[in-house]
């Protein structure tokens, strides 16, 4: 026996803090168990988010800190993540299907925020997460071929539709049920019916996010999403330039009335690399999303670069992460994915569907 308690070993756990969590995993409440068997020690870990690309990291470090406690032990570190709902604003109810729902906005239009969204969807599903995309911009659908799905979706009682599926996640936009090509002449309320039908006429399959790619500005369907879609969190998408900081601040504003946590904001379009020659040019300015983020006490969850081959694979309906999976690019989505999800995890958890309905007859 080596005389090995159980809290030397939480101690030498909460030597290591979680750069996603902020904290330690004791502290998390991620440690399900320890067992400690003469020179064995398993531990389970449970996480609140998903992070395949982030497992092997966390046992290594793991691992290093336990074994120092005494160098004859074996340790196993069993991972698993476990995906809950979190709170939303009060007096909105669930959604069926959905145990979260996250909303990506910009204050501005060309920030770059719906490629954004459908490689930060694919990077949460690589991750582990099961994924869905409502595409929420009524006027100009852009997700449809982002995600190369074509044709309308599927309605097997003539009421619901079926979310179109694409590299294993689930999606729904307007621009399914209309041609590319035809306007929407519509005014507010009917946008909003719009959006409220997509959302909750579409059938979503046991999802751990879905992500909403909202239009611009912070009008009608912004207000709609606030005050009667259950958003657990909310991201803002800018670029460093002063003018799309200015629209940014108004749809972080925004969602602060509303009451829903807005989770960090995400510079896109931050450094300019050459294709040609290598050399690295900040077009839009530098820092903006830091300022921004340290102004209002938000965290700045990542800075994308401008890069040709973004634009490309999403014109060409495959997202940068799945084109390129082990590039530096699909990279940066996944680590901001793990962010937002592992933020998400600290927040108040949801109880409303633990407990039974009472009904009086």
């Amino acid at each position: 026996m080596t005389g090995l308690s159980t809290k030397q070993v939480e101690d030498a756990i909460r030597r290591y803090t979680d750069p996603y969590l902020d904290t330690d995993l004791v502290t998390a409440k991620a440690i399900k168990g320890i067992e400690i068997d003469r020179h064995q020690v398993r531990v389970a870990v449970q996480l609140g988010f998903p992070a395949n690309g982030y497992h092997a990291t966390l046992e290594a470090a793991l691992k290093a800190r336990i074994a120092a406690l005494d160098d004859a032990l074996q340790v196993e570190i069993d991972l698993s993540t476990k995906v809950v709902p979190h709170a939303v604003q009060q007096g909105v109810d669930p959604l069926k299907g959905v145990k979260n729902i996250l909303a990506i906005a910009s204050g501005k239009g060309g920030v770059g925020k719906s490629t954004v969204t459908s490689n930060l969807g694919l990077a949460l599903a690589a991750e582990g997460a099961r994924v869905g995309i409502l595409d929420a911009d009524i006027y100009g659908p852009s997700q449809p071929r982002m995600l190369g799905v074509g044709g309308q979706p599927e309605s097997s009682d003539g009421r619901t539709l079926e979310p179109q599926i694409s590299f294993g996640i689930q999606s729904m936009s307007m621009g399914y049920l209309i041609d590319e090509e035809t306007p929407m002449i519509w005014r507010g309320p009917m946008v909003t019916q719009a959006l409220e039908q997509l959302l909750r006429d579409t059938n979503w399959h046991d999802l751990d996010y879905l992500v909403i790619d909202l239009p611009p500005g912070t009008g009608d369907i912004q207000l709609t999403l606030a005050q009667r879609i259950p958003v657990s969190g909310a991201m803002i998408v800018t670029t460093p330039q002063d003018i799309a900081l200015i629209d940014a601040r108004k749809g972080l504003k925004m969602f602060e009335k509303v009451k829903v946590p807005v989770l960090g904001i995400i510079e896109n379009m931050g450094i300019h690399i050459c294709s040609q020659c290598g050399h690295e040019e900040h077009i839009f300015g530098a820092g903006g999303g830091e300022r921004m983020a340290q102004q209002y006490g938000v965290d700045l969850l990542g800075t994308l670069p401008l890069d040709a081959r973004i634009r490309e694979d999403s014109d060409g309906g495959r997202p940068t992460v799945v084109r390129d999976p082990d590039g530096t690019v699909a990279h940066a989505f996944r680590e901001i994915a793990r962010r937002i999800a592992g933020k998400l995890s600290r927040t108040a958890k949801d109880y409303t569907q633990a407990f039974p309905k009472i009904v009086i007859e």
